[in-house]
């Protein structure tokens, strides 16, 4: 299931030297800063590194927020800001906006903006991992940890981080609120679909299944609505696919809660539903060929290529013949000309953000380190530092889907 999800492009940032001649006054303040440069530069080399894994990724994290926490905690025993939070100007660029770079001479610009990219890392992570064939029961909780932790990160950035930026985040940006609430609740969504595979290929009550797929729908319509305001040229493509999702698990509910009806004994109702289902199913076919036509940053998923989409739409029509037939031979119902509402509540397998928490400040830190840095004394190296701010798109692998099982779980 590689393709089967959407996937914005990463963020890019241009190199950061930590070149402080004069500023670190010396060898410890020296050394700590090739640590930062050595570790941030790793940390961007394992987002573009497909044999990168979870372990891997929170042990480059780890080494370079530790570091990095030295320019942002007070560090004197005192309230006072930290004085190397303002000392070095970092650029990143845009996941929806283009290539084009916002800067701010802040530390903690770059701990959100890294933050945010490891968070979609995590999402490619587990879009890569969903794609393997024949996935096992292990790599499928990896999926899930690894949504839940992406929904965490972005969450943590929203509601602890990006209020402490002295430069707000503009409108539409990566770090502005109704991104952040899309990604969150976007994440949350596709963890869910994994426990939605999971429970159908065990055969579990099918209105656990309906509820599970009716609360994944309102996920989806939850994160579309977050996108409505802002402008629709870098946001259309990224909301076809939020909203034939939303089509598609609405197909998925009303196909199970369908089959509750009939268990029932409501085969009349149990019609109407699937009739419901195969409206919801066919308008997320359409959406498929709309998104696929829309232009907008991203990977291009292709849901209704996999068989678990196609799959959906078998199932949809035998069920509803089905009912049909008892229909005719048993019950002699009428079929509502309202479909049935759907008030459908889960009580297992829905999904929560994963707590993020920055690792602790390097053990190198200390106050004595800390006054090793003179502020008085600016970088020499301007010409260095023009250099240093350009910023090279990062070249993402292009990873070819693998042969489709269907997204079970073996």
């Amino acid at each position: 299931m590689t393709h089967w999800f959407h996937r914005n492009p990463l963020k890019a940032t241009a190199p950061v030297s930590f070149n402080f001649y004069g500023v670190a006054t010396n060898n410890a303040a020296a050394k700590i800063c090739n640590d930062l440069r050595s570790t941030r530069m790793k940390l961007l080399e394992l987002f573009l590194d497909v044999n990168c894994n979870m372990e891997m990724m929170k042990n480059a994290v780890d080494a370079y927020f530790s570091l990095l926490q030295g320019f942002i905690t007070s560090l004197d025993g005192t309230t006072q800001e930290n004085k190397l939070r303002f000392i070095q100007n970092f650029k990143w660029t845009d996941t929806l906006q283009g290539n084009v770079a916002s800067a701010q001479q802040d530390a903690i610009f770059d701990l959100v903006s890294m933050e945010f990219n490891v968070a979609l890392w995590h999402t490619k992570y587990a879009s890569r991992l969903a794609g393997k064939e024949d996935i096992t029961v292990d790599e499928a909780k990896e999926v899930h940890r690894s949504l839940k932790t992406a929904a965490g990160i972005f969450k943590h950035i929203k509601e602890n981080e990006v209020g402490k930026l002295v430069t707000a985040p503009e409108k539409g940006k990566d770090l502005e609120s109704r991104v952040l609430d899309t990604y969150i609740v976007q994440c949350q969504a596709e963890a869910q679909e994994v426990t939605i595979a999971r429970a159908i290929e065990l055969k579990h009550n099918p209105g656990l299944i309906a509820a599970l797929a009716y609360e994944t729908a309102n996920f989806y319509q939850k994160a579309d609505n977050s996108l409505t305001t802002l402008d629709p040229s870098y946001t259309a493509k990224w909301k076809k696919y939020l909203q034939l999702k939303n089509c598609f698990y609405l197909a998925y509910a009303y196909c199970y809660h369908g089959q509750t009806l009939l268990a029932s004994d409501k085969c009349g109702e149990a019609i109407r539903s699937l009739q419901e289902a195969e409206k919801y199913y066919s308008k997320a076919e359409t959406l498929c060929k709309e998104y696929g036509q829309t232009k907008g940053p991203g990977s291009t998923a292709k849901p209704s290529e996999h068989l678990f989409f196609r799959k959906l739409g078998t199932y949809v029509k035998n069920t509803l013949e089905k009912c049909q037939r008892e229909n005719g031979f048993i019950y002699f119902q009428k079929v509502p000309p309202e479909a049935p509402q759907l008030e459908l509540k889960a009580s297992y397998g829905l999904v929560e953000p994963q707590i993020f928490e920055l690792p602790a400040l390097g053990a190198a830190w200390n106050q004595e380190l800390y006054a090793a840095f003179d502020i008085t004394k600016g970088p020499k190296d301007d010409k260095a530092k023009v250099k240093e701010e350009e910023v090279k798109p990062m070249k993402e692998p292009d990873l070819k889907p693998q042969k489709d099982t269907g997204c079970s779980v073996s």
